[in-house]
């Protein structure tokens, strides 16, 4: 089977600023992404975990994009300008995918 090329980007940003992320994205020309809540970690803050939180608005999320890799600047572009000043990671990894055209 074929596979083509694609960039994984995966930014964990606090819950709060993940509506400004995806609204930035989506400027950007993101079509699609996937949120995922992330229930705890550890970092240069120390550990940290969502046990016992009532609300999920104080914890943070994983947006994952899979996208075309001439496309990677822009979506770079958009999320560093919401992440730059708060607490968040954002990881680039080479992908295989199927159907290329829906990327």
């Amino acid at each position: 089977m074929q596979t083509h090329k694609a960039k994984r980007i995966e930014i964990i940003i606090e819950a709060p600023l993940t509506r400004r992320l995806t609204d930035a994205l989506k400027e950007a020309g993101v079509t699609g992404y996937t949120i995922l809540p992330v229930r705890g970690g550890s970092g240069a803050s120390g550990e940290w975990s969502r046990a016992g939180q009532v609300s999920t608005a104080s914890g943070m999320n994983a947006v994952v994009c899979l996208i075309r890799p001439e496309r990677q600047d822009a979506l770079l572009d958009a999320a560093f300008k919401v992440v730059e000043r708060h607490m968040g990671v954002v990881s680039i990894t080479d992908a295989e995918v199927l159907r290329a055209e829906r990327f």
